[in-house]
């Protein structure tokens, strides 16, 4: 199971918890919510801190792969042959000249041309969408 579920789990039970014990109480059930709710944050950053860090850890793994991924789109993007290089398949065309012992012609690339082409749109159409999540996420920060 992820940190990220685990955490959130054992926050969402320690809550019901808490509540659950408050039900007796002669107080509205409003108040009880609120109680038990400022109570769980309090018991879950001394009781769950081992499950924060993890899925904290687990979430700069992630950003710091996407940062990779998007640098090296944008490498790619820029002409980088080693970058494209590293990325997760290589052109068509470049497949058809190594299967084959004679170097690509014209006529059997072709395809892998336009497949390469419609593949950078969608490079370019993902980092396009990488700058906008990342422009919005800076605009809510600030």
């Amino acid at each position: 199971m992820s940190p990220a579920v685990k955490y959130t789990l054992g926050r969402l039970g320690l809550f019901v918890l808490l509540f659950a014990l408050l039900l007796p109480l002669p107080l509205n059930i409003l108040i009880k919510a609120m109680v038990a709710l400022l109570l769980s944050a309090v018991l879950s950053f001394f009781l769950l801190a081992d499950w924060r860090n993890k899925m904290g850890e687990q979430l700069a793994d992630a950003a710091s792969r996407r940062t990779a991924e998007k640098q090296r789109l944008r490498a790619a993007l820029a002409g980088d042959e080693d970058a494209a290089a590293e990325g997760d398949r290589a052109t068509e065309f470049d497949q058809v000249a190594l299967e084959s012992d004679t170097p690509a012609t014209a006529d059997k690339a072709a395809p892998a041309i336009e497949n390469a082409e419609r593949a950078e749109k969608a490079e370019r159409a993902k980092l396009a969408a990488a700058d906008r999540a990342e422009s919005q996420a800076s605009k809510k920060t600030v």
